[in-house]
């Protein structure tokens, strides 16, 4: 391996003082558009870390696979803005197997990237992953698992996260948490199901607070996250007071309100239509030719919801090909909700 890239960026985890909210590491959900559409949606202070796509360290270092992976790792320049103006980092998750592929790839985040950090996927619970040894199965082979983390920390000085579970077909908390604890990792983000559970049954959060007891003897300068089954910053401040964690990192939750780091905020029809027009209009900017149209339709339920008129503005959505016929169909909806408002008839409609 050769010389350490530094980048002299402020590590977060050593200076930044807690508690810590952070949106989780999505495939085809959290990349530089829904990134800057949460943000502008977001209170300021009120979300610190963003999660970029997680990216095969094979797929980048194949000679080939490196132009069809190396996307994940773009930043729109008006997401870099708001980053910047909000004080939010943003940090480049990367899984595999391969601990000189790992170096490699982390070089390449320090050098030729803005990203403010790295973690490591030791938790994506996926049969297509784990059958390669990758992500969760890593908490069985804990030195692999270890080389890894010595690799990354070696590419450079940017933080250094890891995000894991709490066990793989079973709860092995204390050794595994242990061995992290051990290793040059800044911080560690605990999901507290095991791979078994992919994302059923409920998180145990009294796992994750054996984590941050296991920090407290072994490590205490490591920050150590929860993560799993929150869905509002109110249950994120609990969690910090009953489970002792250094923060949260939130999921799913995203997705059942994309106003979740705005807590107090109730957007209107139209502010959640608009915020669907601005997120369809940025991904069809930045992915044009790059990535199909299908992936965006994910996304039109956590706009449409909670109005009149919804479930058909959304069935008419999922046929869509392009912005154009999107705008379109937002436009002609408008005007019929403004026709019926002044017709008084809109009022009498069910709310779905």
């Amino acid at each position: 391996m050769g010389e350490k890239v530094i980048t002299n960026k402020m590590n977060y985890w050593k200076e930044g003082n807690g508690p810590f909210w952070a949106l989780a590491p999505m495939e085809d959900v959290t990349d530089t558009v829904f990134r800057e559409v949460v943000m502008r949606l977001s209170k300021p202070g009120n979300l610190h870390l963003l999660f970029s796509e997680f990216l095969s360290t094979d797929g980048f270092c194949h000679p080939v696979g490196k132009e069809k992976v190396v996307h994940r790792f773009h930043v729109n320049a008006s997401e870099l803005a708001l980053a910047k103006r909000d004080n939010v980092k943003l940090v480049a998750q990367i899984w595999g197997t391969d601990p000189e592929k790992f170096y490699q790839t982390a070089k390449y985040i320090a050098e030729e990237t803005i990203f403010d950090g790295i973690d490591i996927n030791m938790g994506c619970p996926m049969k297509n992953i784990i059958k390669k040894g990758a992500c969760s199965a890593l908490i069985n082979t804990p030195e692999l698992a270890r080389e890894i983390i010595t690799a990354v920390h070696e590419a450079s000085d940017l933080p250094l996260s890891v995000k894991t579970r709490v066990g793989f077909k079973s709860v092995v908390t204390e050794p595994w948490i242990t061995n992290l604890l051990n290793s040059e990792a800044d911080a560690i983000i605990v999901h507290g199901r095991i791979q078994k559970m992919m994302s059923e049954g409920e998180a145990d959060w009294n796992e994750i607070a054996k984590a941050v007891a296991l920090r407290d003897q072994i490590n205490p300068n490591i920050k150590l996250l929860g993560n799993g089954d929150v869905m509002s910053i109110g249950e994120s401040l609990t969690k910090v007071d009953q489970f002792g964690v250094d923060g949260v990192m939130v999921g799913r939750g995203i997705f059942h309100n994309p106003w979740f780091y705005n807590p107090s905020y109730e957007p209107d029809m139209e502010e959640r239509i608009e915020a669907l027009r601005l997120h369809a209009s940025l991904y069809a900017q930045t992915w044009q030719g790059v990535k199909p149209w299908s992936i965006l339709k994910r996304f039109f339920k956590i706009y449409t919801n909670s109005f009149p008129g919804a479930v058909q503005l959304r069935a008419q959505l999922m046929e869509t090909n392009g912005f154009e016929e999107v705008e379109a169909i937002l436009n002609d909806f408008l005007a019929e909700q403004e026709r019926r408002k002044h017709a008084g008839t809109g009022a009498d409609e069910e709310a779905l």
